[in-house]
């Protein structure tokens, strides 16, 4: 695994699989949020199968799976509400990191300023500067 943090209550990183519970659990998450599509992954790696081991390791789990060109409001809603509802640090997952970063700045608009969300991805290896007129705008509603 390759678990960049954001902030103290959320990270992001690539697939996992169901031999990472444990040592996400000993990490300390408290919330696995799926943003990766069944239609990306083998039948081994689907929510279904996922969400079995996050639950068996007793951390709750979020499917809130995500397409690039279907990026909607409900699905910054549904990202933010998980996070939320945790009961502890949130780790999020998709297959680079990247969308999971996407959703956790697209959230956080309006509650920290653009400059200090893309320099928190950043520091994690994410350069969602290309996204700033989002958040900006996500900011003003």
């Amino acid at each position: 695994m390759d678990i960049r943090t954001i902030t103290p209550a959320y990270a992001v990183t690539p697939q996992i699989e169901p031999e990472d519970l444990p040592a996400i659990k000993a990490a300390g998450y408290a919330t696995v949020i799926c943003n990766r599509p069944d239609a990306e992954v083998p039948v081994e790696l689907r929510a279904d199968v996922i969400r079995a081991a996050v639950e068996a390791a007793g951390l709750t789990f979020v499917d809130n799976p995500l397409v690039h060109t279907e990026l909607s409001t409900e699905h910054v809603s549904a990202q933010g509400a998980a996070q939320a509802d945790a009961a502890g640090p949130v780790l999020a997952y998709c297959a680079s990191g990247t969308r999971s970063s996407i959703l956790w700045s697209l959230s956080k608009a309006g509650v920290m300023s653009t400059d200090d969300i893309l320099a928190a991805t950043a520091q994690a290896g994410y350069d969602l500067a290309h996204i700033a007129p989002q958040i900006e705008a996500l900011a003003r509603r």
